[in-house]
């Protein structure tokens, strides 16, 4: 099964172009994809209250991939957060807690920044992060080319698979150190694709602000002949895997939603289970 959703529910504004409350969003888009990634959690532990409340407001069937805290990725200091990184990892399983009670976790999604290359002391470190979160499907997507070079490629497969740790399959400008290549296979029974768009100028951040550049990076409108190659892509990992998570994050521009719309068209999937969608007066 293919289940494809976006990064997070709040901007995706052809989705509600008919709602009436803004506090219906997430309502709503559980009426278009089973799944949904949940990227609040990367600024901050989300309260118990939020929690209880996505869940309720979301179909059985529906699932959230998690983003790990941003601290626990070395994207900022512990410090800034809380005494302790043992302690930020204890309050962010915490959060996890009614989710996987749900069976509404999909997985965790670990994303390490550019910096993070292929290093004995940042394996040691992925696998400090395995350990805190043994009990959850874990999923690590690197940003350093360095993972993927014909020196150590292969290597670094083996390694998530030796660990069960789900690699990011991701589709994403290559700007040289900055990214890695789209390396189509998985490393578990589980595979997570992750859509970036293509817009090579906006993917580092050089001379523009925090907000000039969450403009932009991920600024891009797959056409069509793309969308076919990428589902084609991911057909032949949905022949290996027992379940596959597609998650579209080129919103800079708002252009996700109709692509992931499109890119299901192609594969020709119904989902059954979705929440009801509300009709139409006119």
């Amino acid at each position: 099964m293919i289940n494809i959703g976006l990064t997070g529910w709040g901007d995706h504004d052809t989705l509600y172009e008919d709602l009436a409350r803004k506090s219906d969003k997430l309502k709503t888009y559980a009426s278009h994809f089973p799944i949904v990634e949940l990227d609040a959690s990367y600024y901050a532990i989300q309260p118990e209250r939020n929690i209880k409340k996505w869940i309720s407001e979301t179909p059985e069937r529906f699932q959230f991939v998690v983003k790990i805290h941003q601290a626990l990725t070395l994207h900022a200091d512990f410090r800034d957060f809380s005494e302790t990184r043992q302690e930020l990892f204890d309050a962010f399983k915490e959060m996890l807690a009614p989710l996987q009670e749900s069976h509404k976790l999909a997985m965790v999604l670990v994303q390490f920044p550019p910096w993070f290359d292929c290093s004995s002391q940042n394996i040691k470190y992925i696998l400090y992060v395995k350990q805190q979160l043994q009990d959850y499907p874990m999923c690590v997507e690197f940003r350093h080319q360095s993972w993927f070079n014909d020196q150590f490629k292969e290597e670094t497969l083996s390694f998530l698979t030796e660990h069960q740790i789900i690699h990011a399959v991701v589709d994403e400008p290559q700007v040289k150190d900055a990214s890695i290549p789209l390396v189509n296979r998985i490393t578990s029974d589980i595979a997570f694709v992750r859509y970036h768009g293509r817009n090579v100028h906006g993917w580092t951040k050089k001379d523009m602000t925090d907000q000039e550049w969450r403009d932009v990076r991920y600024l891009y409108n797959y056409n069509e002949t793309e969308l076919l190659d990428l589902a084609q892509k991911v057909k032949i990992l949905e022949q290996k895997a027992k379940q596959v998570y597609v998650v579209f994050n080129n919103n800079s521009g708002g252009h996700a939603a109709q692509n992931a719309k499109t890119y299901q068209n192609i594969l020709g999937i119904d989902y059954e289970g979705l929440a009801p969608q509300q009709l139409k007066l006119f």
